[in-house]
């Protein structure tokens, strides 16, 4: 998570560009940096031992699959 703010600003790229085209763009931009995301994860307060146990968490999960991935390539 960045401590800095994100603002996701879309123009219309030429003169009559459809309004929904350009919602489109911006509901893109807005997944790519994760602004709704984090906006949910800073709703509530987590202890710092809470958020390195889901971090660890997530990490086993990766790493399992892709242990996985690997054995079903060989």
């Amino acid at each position: 998570m960045s401590k800095r703010p994100i603002n996701a600003e879309v123009s219309p790229r030429y003169k009559n560009e459809p309004v929904e085209r350009m919602i489109r763009r911006f509901l893109k931009k807005v997944k790519k940096n994760r602004i709704i995301e984090e906006y949910r994860e800073r709703q509530y307060y987590k202890k710092p031992s809470e958020k390195r146990k889901r971090e660890s968490l997530k990490r086993e999960k990766v790493l399992e699959k892709l242990r996985i991935e690997r054995e079903n390539a060989h």
